[in-house]
């Protein structure tokens, strides 16, 4: 694609984590930026990754917390594009720290907003999650409360060249911290694999097509969509055998607040949500793009949703053995 960054100072909330370290590292050796903010809160985090990019000036780094507004605006200044990448993720962490999920993922998302108009951003996409669709535990409707936030934003912008918001959604990211790949990867050789339940499944897709959605999200959004990616799903005992064959499984049971398979297009989101090839988008009737994507694409079949379990793309057991094999240095 064509160089969308070029001379654009671009600021990337949560930007250590394994989003960001991906995200910066690409944006720096395959786009021309003029500058490069990681925003986040864990001085640590930052300290290690201002290692990694030592020797480039274009990468700055500003601790804060996407709770506090103030900083946010302060961080906001003079930037073009804000990716939206922090958030509290761990289920279990959210559904026993409630009100700390809620600052960061829905008030967070509030102040994100606000700066970004305030501050004449150009565009922002935030990142969201699979349990963002219908969902059952404190992570996922926090995501959707944040979904919802930066949907409206757009109506917010008084004039058609002002902040432009959009959204991501995808599942599982192969590799990225705190996912099971790297947990099964962990385990040592007299260990069983926990498994939550046999007949789980999950969406996967690999960080570099995340990142590319996001691309792609910036590229060509008009204000307001959410964008999902069609991937392939995986049964869980699959994804074990694929990382660990070694290793003998053992049944645990679901973990509080999770879902047997995910979803990312709901059944109600059906009447609002557009097939373009190689991705969805997501579109409610009040924004203006709406009429666009009516023109342009076919909508989704009548009572349409898109799981993990009713999806016709399947990732096997080969092809995951595969991609961990050709990464392997990014899961240890």
């Amino acid at each position: 694609m064509n160089d969308y960054f070029s001379g654009k100072s671009v600021l990337v909330t949560g930007g250590t984590g394994s989003f960001g370290h991906e995200f910066v590292k690409k944006l720096v050796t395959q786009h021309t930026p003029e500058r490069v903010i990681v925003f986040s809160r864990d001085e640590m985090k930052q300290w290690e990754m201002a290692k990694l990019f030592a020797n480039d000036e274009r990468v700055r780094f500003f601790l804060g917390d996407v709770r506090d507004k103030d900083r946010l605006y302060r961080a906001f200044r003079g930037v073009d594009t804000v990716i939206h990448a922090a958030a509290t993720k761990i289920v279990p962490t959210a559904e026993y720290n409630p009100f700390e999920c809620i600052k960061t993922n829905v008030l967070g998302a509030m102040n994100v907003v606000d700066a970004a108009i305030d501050n004449n951003v150009s565009e922002v996409v935030a990142l969201s999650t699979d349990k963002a669709s219908s969902p059952i535990n404190l992570y996922g409707a926090s995501k959707l409360a944040s979904d919802k936030i930066f949907v409206a934003a757009n109506a917010y912008s008084p004039s058609d060249d002002a902040t432009k918001f959009g959204v991501v959604r995808y599942g599982n990211v192969m590799g990225s911290r705190g996912s099971v790949i790297p947990y099964f990867l962990s385990l040592e050789h007299d260990a069983k694999i926990p498994i939550t339940d046999p007949r789980m499944t999950r969406f996967m897709i690999s960080l570099s097509e995340g990142i590319g959605l996001v691309q792609h999200a910036l590229a060509k959004m008009k204000g307001g969509e959410i964008f999902v990616k069609k991937i392939p799903s995986m049964n869980i005992v699959e994804i074990a055998n694929a990382t660990r064959p070694d290793l003998q499984h053992e049944v645990v049971g679901i973990r509080p607040g999770e879902k047997l398979h995910e979803q990312m297009i709901a059944v109600e989101e059906a009447r609002e949500t557009f097939d373009c090839g190689e991705h969805y988008a997501i579109v409610p009737a009040i924004l203006k793009a709406h009429s666009w994507y009516t023109k342009n694409f076919p909508k989704v079949p009548d009572g349409f949703h898109y799981s993990s379990d009713n999806n016709n793309n399947w990732m096997t057991e080969n092809d995951l053995a595969t991609f961990i094999s050709q990464n392997r240095e990014k899961f240890l």
